[in-house]
This record gives C-alpha cells, structure tokens and sequence, in this order.
C-alpha cells in the first residue's frame, strides 16, 4: 500500500487529536463561551438573536445617541466648568391689547398664543386677586402671569388688570440650546417624550445584552464582576457625595 502523503497524514493527526475523548468524569467546557449566558442558551440561534438584538439597538440608538450625548455634555457643564455654546436671547416689550380687553386670564392666553403664533398651550396661568397695597387708601388690581415653554423659546407675561397693554419677555435660545431643551424635554410634544423613552429602553436592553456579549472576549467571571462592581460603587459614593 501506497503510505499517505505528507499532508494528508498531518490532516488525519489534527483529525485524530481533535476527535480525542475527554477524561472521565470531566465535561468539555466550550472555548470562548458566554460566561454569563446560561449552557442551556448556548445554541446557534439564541446567541445569533442575542448579536442581532444588541446591533439593531444600537444602530437606533446611534443617532439619538449622539444628540443626546452631545446636548449632555454642555447639560453637565452648565453650572460648574462652564463650556462656551449655549445661548439665550432675551426680548422685553409692551403688547397692545385689543378693545375691550380680554375679560379672564384664559382670553389673554388665547390672544397671546395667536399674537405670537406660538404652537403650545400656556404650561403654567397664576391669577392674584386684588389686595391694598403699602400705601394707605390704594388698591392694588389683579395681577395675571401667564407662561408659555416650547424647545423653541419660553415666553413670560405679566399684566395688571385695566392696564391696555401686557408686558412680555421672550427668552430665545441658539440653535444648540435648542437641543439642550430637547435633551431635558422642556416644552416638548408627547411624541417627542415617547420617542425618547424608546431610547431609554434601547440603552437599557443594550447594557443587558452588551453584558452577555462582553463574556465572548474570554474575560473570567471575577474580572467581570470586579470591573462592574467598582464602577457602581464609583457611582454611588460620587452621587451621594455630590449631594
């Protein structure tokens, strides 16, 4: 018989050496297993829908990521470490009221609203009765503060009732502080507010599966647990020493 050639016998060792029984009593333990993914998951198809899941996530995610992890920055640095790009505009003038004037403070914001062409309905309406004042035999008349808050601009009135005309202030930000008002939600539409509670629960289910996924890069258990434990013990004294 003709003896096998040189590769063919190396194939038939590495063919022989991978198909070696393991010791008794020993149970062959998967190269590169998800550490933390239960065996009983370990199939083709649940770990490719765990990798399908955490990519899809994130591609969602990626946008409104970057928009809010932009608009964070400059949210994180408002007060301490001030970082220059935000800005507001402010605008203070007497509006003329029509004759008669409007007779209830829901009539005022009604007329402010469509003189402004403003999209959003007043967030907060404050009426004070009318009262004496410090000097003796005055009157004070109702005062009526009306507020309108949009991503766009807040608006802020004030009128004393009789008077012909109501005082406004507008307070416009630039187009990034646009953004920063979106990021903290104020003045936004209920469609903007479930749209980013879609990405909170991306971030949520791509912290759960990025944590089973992680385990692929054949990191032990211990170190795993360490590297997560120390991050939330960081959390928890820098939070409630910022208090």
């Amino acid at each position: 018989m003709t003896p096998p050639a040189s590769g063919d016998a190396q194939h038939s060792a590495r063919l022989d050496f991978q198909q070696a029984p393991s010791s008794p009593g020993k149970r062959p333990q998967p190269a590169g297993g998800h550490l933390f993914v239960p065996r009983r998951w370990h199939r083709p198809a649940v770990l490719k829908w765990l990798r399908r899941t955490h990519a899809w996530l994130g591609v969602w995610g990626a946008v409104m990521g970057l928009l809010f992890g932009l608009t964070g920055f400059f949210l994180n640095h408002r007060a301490t470490m001030k970082v220059p790009g935000t800005s507001y505009a402010k605008t203070q003038w007497q509006l003329e009221l029509p004759s008669p004037p409007p007779a209830t403070v829901d009539e005022l914001a009604t007329y402010l609203k469509q003189s402004m062409a403003l999209n959003r309905e007043p967030h907060r309406k404050k009426v004070e009765p009318a009262g004496p004042t410090p000097w003796p035999g005055a009157t004070q008349p109702e005062h009526w503060q009306i507020a309108f808050n949009t991503p766009r601009a807040v608006v802020n009135a004030e009128y004393w009732v009789g008077n012909r005309s109501v005082s406004v202030e507008r307070t416009d930000p630039n187009f990034l502080g646009k953004l920063v008002r979106l990021h903290t939600g104020a003045g936004a539409s209920v469609a903007w507010i479930l749209l980013t509670d879609t990405l909170a629960g991306a971030l949520i289910a791509l912290s759960l599966t990025g944590f089973l996924l992680w385990t692929k890069l054949h990191g032990p258990r211990l170190l795993a647990l360490g590297l997560a434990g120390t991050c939330l013990a960081m959390l928890l004294v820098l939070g409630i020493t910022s208090w």
